[in-house]
């Protein structure tokens, strides 16, 4: 049973750091895309950065570049998601996710058919 935990969530001032973490299972992580999404009240869910599963490959929605570093530990089968300088506008439930697919690390959710439950990031100003 393929599953994703998300950890390291809360309350942060601006301009502080969290750093979230995806713990895999059920699947083997090497196979797999794996991406960090959000989604704020009201808004659309938006990939924030993903990772290939093979040659690393990497994207970074535009709003985090700089700030947002994503890295992936195939044999501890965890992805974790440095998030520095955040603000106000990083705040929205984050999620992992999983996929397969070919063109899954540019990030479009639709090509993610596994997802963890979500974690809330809260960035007070």
């Amino acid at each position: 049973q393929v599953r994703l935990v998300e950890s390291g969530g809360g309350l942060v001032q601006s301009g502080g750091s969290l750093r979230l973490s995806c713990a895999t299972s059920g699947f083997s992580l090497g196979l797999y895309a794996i991406g960090w999404f959000r989604q704020a009240p009201g808004k659309e869910r938006e990939g924030v950065s993903c990772i290939d599963n093979s040659d690393g490959r990497i994207y970074y929605a535009d709003s985090v570049k700089g700030r947002f570093f994503i890295s992936r530990d195939n044999a501890k089968s965890t992805v974790d998601l440095e998030m520095k300088r955040l603000e106000p506008d990083d705040t929205a439930v984050y999620y992992c996710a999983a996929s397969n697919g070919p063109y899954a690390w540019r990030c479009g959710s639709g090509a993610y058919d596994n997802w963890g439950q979500g974690i809330q990031v809260t960035v007070s100003s």
